[in-house]
């Protein structure tokens, strides 16, 4: 037995350095491609006024759909952010999914709403609704509030989409706030490209968490003061500035958060929606639309948008956070597997030969390869044989790798829209990054592994995501 166990050593550790350099070599890849893309983005935008959109006959007409399910806390405000942005020709369509709090009452009662009679072509089937409201009140002329039977965030959203008659649909959690000028920089691609024809759009995601909003704005943007919340502003750095702005370059994008995205009505009609027997209907419907626009051999792109456009409240607890954390990895699960056809084929185009393959082995593969790894050290060093300073210098490497890397997101972020201006602020998120392989980095390998667990017995159950809320969190700040 430990005579095997030294020849498996042998190739295990090799095969992990190959692994390494490989995976170290993507990331870098990536970076380079995020950075030069970055600054084309910045060098082309900074002086462009997004407010000759409000006036333009071209601009589209969109339709802003957000599912609601128990977001008393915090659905005033959002509603209010979300009618105060600046654009012309929009409508607010906020679905409640029979929400079992007091959502649907808040509402009625702060944006004086009355039931009204409504025909619709219902395109794609979802649970009962019971009822359109409308405000009495005229300012609030571009709010509906759609009531229907619970049947899950993806059903919400396909009841929304149904009721649309807008040209694009914006998709935006109903606890998300959005920057003012969010829809002018999100249809302002739409009208640039000519020769592909863009099918979805989406923006950076922003932790609201310790932030100060008042009427549904930020107004004061501040590094979320628990280490949970702060280190999830440097895994959003990261995953957005580094990440989807390279494989939006490489039109090999397979995800548009489900916070805020923008999408062509009639592709998502044609495609049947979302899909409501899914945890991660928001990444499946986008691979969904890729491959119909492929079999359709129709040239198109899925872009992303580098502006702090929506900030949203994180889980500020591991018991939330792994919650979410193990749907993710489902989510992720069910898109690659469910459309395994795309896998390098060459037919899908970037798609098939880069996105999905990508996706599949470092987003869902390398955490199992990771757990793996660290079950192998331990049977090695229970036997006695264990190659130590391989072993050091293999977690040196990853760890000064690791904070190399998210301290270049900060440098990203500071040289381009420049969020957090307290160098305190800096400070404690260079400190954070030093310590997040240690304290975070663990837990969300166990949700990962979690979650694949959880898909092959073959659970569905999103999970509540218990909220704090933007008011609750100011107010226990001032304790």
């Amino acid at each position: 037995m430990i005579e095997f166990f030294r020849s498996l050593q042998f190739i295990v550790e090799n095969g992990i350095i190959l692994i390494t350099i490989f995976i170290f070599g993507s990331y870098v890849t990536l970076a380079l491609f995020s950075a030069l893309s970055m600054l084309k983005y910045i060098r082309t935008n900074s002086f462009v006024d997004y407010k000759v959109l409000l006036s333009s006959p071209l601009a589209p007409s969109i339709s802003i759909i957000a599912p609601a399910y128990n977001e008393g806390k915090t659905i005033i405000d959002n509603i209010r952010s979300l009618l105060s942005l600046h654009y012309n020709d929009f409508e607010v369509i906020i679905v409640n999914d029979g929400s079992a709090d007091n959502s649907m009452e808040k509402v009625i009662k702060a944006y004086d709403l009355e039931l009204v009679e409504f025909v619709y072509d219902e395109k794609i089937t979802t649970q009962p609704v019971r009822g359109i409201y409308k405000s009495r009140n005229k300012a609030f002329s571009k709010l509906v509030v759609i009531d229907k039977e619970n049947g899950g965030k993806a059903d919400a959203l396909n009841a929304g989409i149904n009721f649309s008659q807008m040209d694009y649909i914006s998709v935006v959690d109903v606890d998300s706030v959005l920057v003012e000028d969010a829809l002018l920089i999100m249809a302002k691609p739409f009208l640039e490209e000519t020769d592909k024809k863009i099918i979805a759009s989406g923006g950076v995601i922003r932790i609201a968490n310790s932030c100060k909003i008042e009427d549904g704005k930020i107004t004061e943007v501040k590094l979320p003061r628990k280490f949970l919340p702060r280190v999830q502003v440097l895994e959003y750095t990261r995953s957005f500035l580094m990440g989807r702005m390279a494989w939006s370059k490489l039109n090999g994008l397979l995800l548009v958060s489900g916070a805020f995205g923008m999408f062509n009505r009639d592709i998502v009609s044609k495609v049947g929606g979302y899909n409501t027997n899914l945890v991660g209907e928001d990444m499946e419907l986008i691979v969904r639309m890729r491959r119909y626009m492929s079999e359709q051999k129709q040239k198109y792109k899925v872009i992303y948008i580098p502006d702090p456009l929506c900030w949203t409240e994180v889980p500020a607890t591991l018991k939330v956070l792994g919650r979410q954390r193990d749907r993710w990895t489902r989510g992720t699960m069910e898109s690659l597997f469910i459309h395994f056809k795309l896998f390098f084929n060459p037919k899908f185009g970037s798609l098939g030969l880069m996105g999905h393959p990508y996706w599949f082995f470092f987003e869902w593969l390398a955490p199992i390869l990771e757990f793996v790894g660290i079950i192998y050290f331990i049977i090695i060093a229970l036997l006695g044989i264990p190659n130590w300073p391989f072993f050091f210098l293999l977690l040196g490497v990853v760890y000064f790798f690791a904070v190399t890397l998210t301290h270049w997101a900060i440098l990203f972020e500071e040289l381009s829209f420049h969020r957090y201006q307290r160098k305190r602020e800096v400070v404690k998120m260079l400190f954070t990054s030093m310590l997040e392989p240690i304290f975070y980095h663990p837990f969300i390998l166990i949700f990962s592994i979690r979650g694949n667990f959880k898909y092959f017995i073959g659970e569905k159950t999103w999970g509540n995501m218990d909220r704090v809320g933007f008011a609750e969190e100011e107010k226990e700040k001032e304790k």
